[in-house]
C-alpha cells in the first residue's frame, strides 16, 4: 500500500501550489470538529467498513486529475478508501497514521525580531500549538515544548547552542508539554509557577525575576486568569511570549482550572484577574513581538503581531472590565479533548505510558475564549 508521511504532507501543503487534494472520509462531525486545513470531507467511513463498492459513487465524483491523499483518524480505513480509488483509476495514496500522524508534524522559523540573539518559533500545525527557543550567545531556553523533544534537540543543534533551561508558560490543558521531560534530558532546570506545579519538582517562578539567557534577560510577568500559575516573559523589551494569556484575535479562557475542576472554577473571578493580568502587558513597548503558545488553524511559522497590531484587531482588548468579565464567563466553548487527563498528566498528578501519550492528546486546540 502506498503511504505519505505526514511531514511529507505537510511540506507539499507548505510549498507546493499544486498540491494535492486532501481526503478526508471521516464522519462529518468528526471533520467539522478537527481536520487537516483545505482538505474535503467524503463522508463514505461506513462504506468503506461495510461493503467498500458502495463507496465507488460518491469517490467518483472527485476531480480526475487530482492527486489524493486520504485521511482518516489513524490510516487504517484510509487505506482502503485509496485502494477503490486506484481501482477507479485515481492517483491515489494514504497519509500514514492520519490525523494520529498529522498532529505529530512540527514546523520551525525564525522569527523577525530585534535581539542580540534569536527566537525560533516551532509549530504544530495539527495541534494548533506554538513553542520557543530562544537562542543567544551560545545558550537557549525553551518555552511550552511538546512531548516530542528531538525536535527541539534539532534546534538546538542546528544553533550550536547548549540548553540551559526550560520553561512552561502555565500546566497546558490542551497537550502534554514535554518541558520537564526536556530538562530532565539535558540535565537542566524546569522551571513553572508553584501556582501550576502541583505535584512537581519544578524550578518555581515569581512576578518581576529576570532570569539571564546568553546576553538576553527575560523577565518574568505573573498573567493569572487562565490558571492561577500563567506567566508571560518579556524578552529584552523585544518579544513578549504570552502562553494562553494573550492571543493575536483572543484571550485565555477562564474555566480550566490548574485542578481541572469546571464545577468549580471561579469564572468571573478568574475573569477578572485576567483582565489585570492582560492591562500589565499591554503597558509594554508598542513594537514588542507577540508570541502566544497557540494559534488557531494550521499556524505555518513564524507567527507574529506586534503589541499595538494585537490591541487593534483583539477586540477583547477593548472591552472595559464589566464587559470583559461578563463575555468571557458566559462564553465557554467546546473543552480540549481529554483535557482533564491532559491537566493532571501536565500538574504530575497522572503518569501517562509514553505509547499513549500520542492518542491522549488526539483533537483541536480550544483553549481560546471564542
Amino acid at each position: 500500500m502506498q503511504t505519505l508521511s505526514p511531514d511529507a504532507l505537510s511540506e507539499q501543503l507548505r510549498n507546493d501550489d499544486e498540491g494535492p487534494l486532501v481526503l478526508d472520509i471521516r464522519h462529518e462531525a468528526e471533520f467539522e470538529e478537527w481536520h487537516i486545513p483545505g482538505s474535503v470531507n467524503v463522508d463514505v467511513y461506513d462504506e468503506l467498513t461495510g461493503d467498500p463498492d458502495r463507496a465507488k459513487p460518491a469517490l467518483s465524483a472527485l476531480p480526475s486529475e487530482s492527486r489524493i491523499v486520504t485521511v482518516c483518524a489513524a490510516g487504517v480505513v484510509s487505506q482502503t478508501a485509496t485502494e477503490v480509488l486506484r481501482e477507479l483509476g485515481y492517483d491515489a495514496v494514504t497519509l500514514a497514521d492520519g490525523m494520529s500522524g498529522w498532529s505529530r508534524v512540527h514546523r520551525h522559523a525564525e522569527v523577525p525580531v530585534d535581539l542580540d540573539g534569536a527566537i525560533v518559533q516551532v509549530a504544530r500545525p495539527g495541534k494548533g500549538c506554538l513553542s520557543h527557543v530562544l537562542v543567544s550567545d551560545g545558550k537557549a531556553a525553551v518555552f511550552d515544548p511538546s512531548h516530542y523533544l528531538d525536535e527541539y534537540d534539532a534546534i538546538l543543534d542546528e544553533y550550536d547552542a547548549e540548553l540551559v533551561g526550560v520553561f512552561d508558560t502555565h500546566a497546558h490543558a490542551d497537550h502534554v508539554s514535554g518541558a520537564a521531560s526536556l530538562a530532565d534530558r539535558h540535565g537542566v532546570p524546569y522551571y513553572l509557577h508553584p501556582k501550576d506545579a502541583l505535584a512537581l519538582d519544578a524550578r518555581p517562578l515569581e512576578d518581576g525575576q529576570t532570569l539571564t539567557v546568553g546576553r538576553l534577560d527575560v523577565e518574568v510577568i505573573h498573567t493569572p486568569g487562565h490558571s492561577e500559575g500563567s506567566v508571560s516573559f518579556d524578552v529584552d523589551g523585544a518579544a513578549l511570549l504570552t502562553g494562553d494569556t494573550l492571543f493575536h484575535d483572543s484571550v485565555g479562557r477562564v474555566e480550566l482550572g490548574v485542578e481541572a475542576g469546571i464545577e468549580d472554577a471561579d469564572v468571573e473571578g478568574n475573569a477578572a484577574t485576567l483582565y489585570d493580568g492582560l492591562r500589565r502587558l499591554l503597558d509594554r513597548p508598542d513594537d514588542a513581538v507577540v508570541l502566544p503558545a497557540h494559534d488557531p488553524g494550521s499556524p505555518d511559522p513564524p507567527v507574529t503581531a506586534t503589541l499595538a497590531e494585537v490591541r487593534d484587531r483583539n477586540a477583547d482588548l477593548g472591552r472595559d472590565r464589566e464587559a470583559f468579565v461578563e463575555e468571557l464567563a458566559s462564553d465557554v466553548p467546546d473543552h480540549p479533548p481529554n483535557f482533564e487527563r491532559v491537566k493532571r498528566t501536565n500538574v504530575g498528578q497522572e503518569s501517562v505510558p509514553a505509547d499513549e501519550l500520542a492518542e491522549l492528546e488526539l483533537g483541536p486546540n480550544n483553549c481560546a475564549a471564542e
